[in-house]
């Protein structure tokens, strides 16, 4: 899987930066959301705590996606703005929750 950088914004009124993205995926499976956000992490040297995907959008057809991503400046300002299902779907599953998916 490829992550490139299409456009950073900074928004400063809700104290984040805004990420657009492109994931190339050819002859893979769509990549998951955790996955996405840990490339992004790595990519951006953010925190993994205060980075929140928004949405992974493949085009029909292709080995790609576009999406959205939000890194915040503190753990204040995300949890005020954020919606709580956002938050869920960016949480890493704990151990003790993988256990029981198996």
């Amino acid at each position: 899987m490829e992550l490139n950088i299409l456009e950073k914004n900074e928004n400063q009124l809700l104290n984040r930066t805004e990420i657009h993205f492109e994931c190339l995926y050819q002859g893979e499976a769509t990549p998951k959301l955790l996955d996405v956000k840990s490339k992004l992490v790595a990519i951006l040297d953010a925190d993994k705590n205060l980075l929140v995907v928004d949405e992974v959008q493949p085009y029909f057809g292709e080995g790609r996606a576009k999406g959205y991503a939000k890194v915040y400046d503190s753990e204040d300002s995300l949890t005020e703005i954020e919606a709580k299902h956002v938050l869920e779907k960016n949480k890493e599953a704990s151990a003790a929750e993988e256990d029981q998916e198996e």
